[in-house]
């Protein structure tokens, strides 16, 4: 007996949890490499990947930052010549009335007027006014122009961007006398686009229906950051869809008249975590028949680790330790230049589940066996004292 209680003891002790690897295959001439994360890794990792790892052959820890996307910058620029068509003083205010020198056949968009003048030493409070047929003008704003010893400011940057075809410019006490020799609207505008690495998966998925209500349970999105889920079926439908863990409600429909086809059965994400490994789908059916799901496309964010690769083999080590704190390589302070240069791409041969032994607690004890045990084994001491005793008193 007390052979079989210590075979179950070390049994409890001994359970496991899992690890997971993934091979990565080397490959490419360049000195960075990159692997972009799956959706298995994402699901057996921890929601921050804190726990990521990679391994060479030798078992050392590679350095990798994590990267998520990459910024484009986009310029736009335009210089438009304007001409003067009429300048005069009314109540000591200086007008100067400018049209483009060559009209377009599109709006002309300005971010700033420009002036050149060969006055000097001269501080002007301006009033602009905008016009697209020199008769009614518009307020645009005040400003101030400048040439004060080297420190000049002859360009008013507009508050929002302009497209009129005339401009008024009004100088109040213009003592100095001060004109223009150009005048010039610029268009200028730098715009920063962020492009993130989207990935398609086709979940696994079952459905159930109670009440009015379709649930559909999307299997495969732990810990995805989600962009998009659509659902792809045959049914004519229009009916509200909700997902109550992220909080987002949604009407979705699919409808066809007269050979025209008005279909959205979409449901955007703000790159939303799903922390849970199965994500619930609420149709509210009303009293219409269940659409019919023929299948789901998931869309997700998804990230790449880069490291020098120097190797021939790598591993990948993840969700061995949901408390781990993430590591902070060197790698990270000149990822920029990194990023800059030329990357191979390497893809992850297979992703297996290693065993590693996990001490447990020990299943506790049964106090409410040990306490019946305790008291019959009283009762018996006691019932045997009260007979020795009674024997005693007889004489026997």
């Amino acid at each position: 007996m007390m052979f079989r209680k210590t075979v179950l003891f070390i049994f409890l002790m001994c359970t496991t949890a899992f690890a997971n690897t993934a091979e990565i295959q080397n490959s490419g001439e360049n000195r960075y490499k990159a692997i972009r994360l799956s959706p298995e890794i994402y699901n057996n990792a921890n929601s921050d990947l804190s726990d990521l790892r990679i391994e060479n052959a030798n078992g050392e820890n590679i350095p990798y930052f994590i990267h998520s996307g990459y910024r484009t910058n986009h310029r736009e620029a335009g210089h438009y010549p304007m001409s003067l068509i009429n300048a005069y003083v009314l109540d000591d205010n200086f007008y100067f009335d400018y049209k483009l020198s060559e009209p377009l056949d599109r709006d002309v968009t300005a971010t700033s007027v420009l002036f050149t003048t060969n006055d000097s030493t001269f501080a002007k409070n301006i009033d602009v006014y905008g016009s697209y047929d020199n008769t009614h003008w518009e307020f645009v704003q005040r400003d101030q122009i400048y040439r004060v010893s080297d420190k000049a400011r002859l360009e008013i940057i507009f508050n929002t961007t302009q497209k009129f075809t005339h401009y008024r410019f009004r100088l109040n006490n213009n003592l100095e006398r001060i004109s223009f020799s150009s005048v010039d609207l610029l268009y200028n505008l730098e715009t920063t686009q962020m492009h993130y690495f989207i990935e398609t998966l086709t979940p696994e998925f079952f459905t159930e229906e109670e009440n009015n209500f379709t649930y559909v349970f999307i299997e495969g999105l732990r810990n995805l950051r989600l962009s998009e889920i659509i659902l792809e079926t045959d049914s004519m439908f229009q009916r509200t869809f909700e997902i109550p863990s992220l909080g987002i409600r949604k009407e979705l429909y699919s409808l066809s008249f007269s050979d025209t086809i008005y279909k959205d059965t979409s449901i955007s994400f703000n790159r939303s975590i799903n922390r849970d490994g199965t994500l619930k789908l609420i149709i509210h059916n009303g009293d219409d028949r269940p659409i019919n799901i023929t299948g789901i496309t998931a869309r997700y964010y998804a990230d790449e680790l880069i490291f020098e690769g120097i190797g021939e083999t790598y591993t990948l080590r993840f969700g061995a330790d949901a408390n781990v704190r993430a590591p902070i390589y060197d790698i990270t302070r000149y990822k920029d230049e990194i990023l800059r240069s030329t990357i191979d791409r390497l893809d992850i041969r297979k992703i297996t589940l290693e065993e590693i032994p996990q001490e447990l607690e020990p299943e506790p004890y049964d106090f409410k066996m040990i306490f019946n045990i305790v008291i019959i084994a009283v009762t018996i001491l006691l019932g045997l004292l009260i007979f020795l005793k009674l024997r005693k008193n007889s004489g026997v």
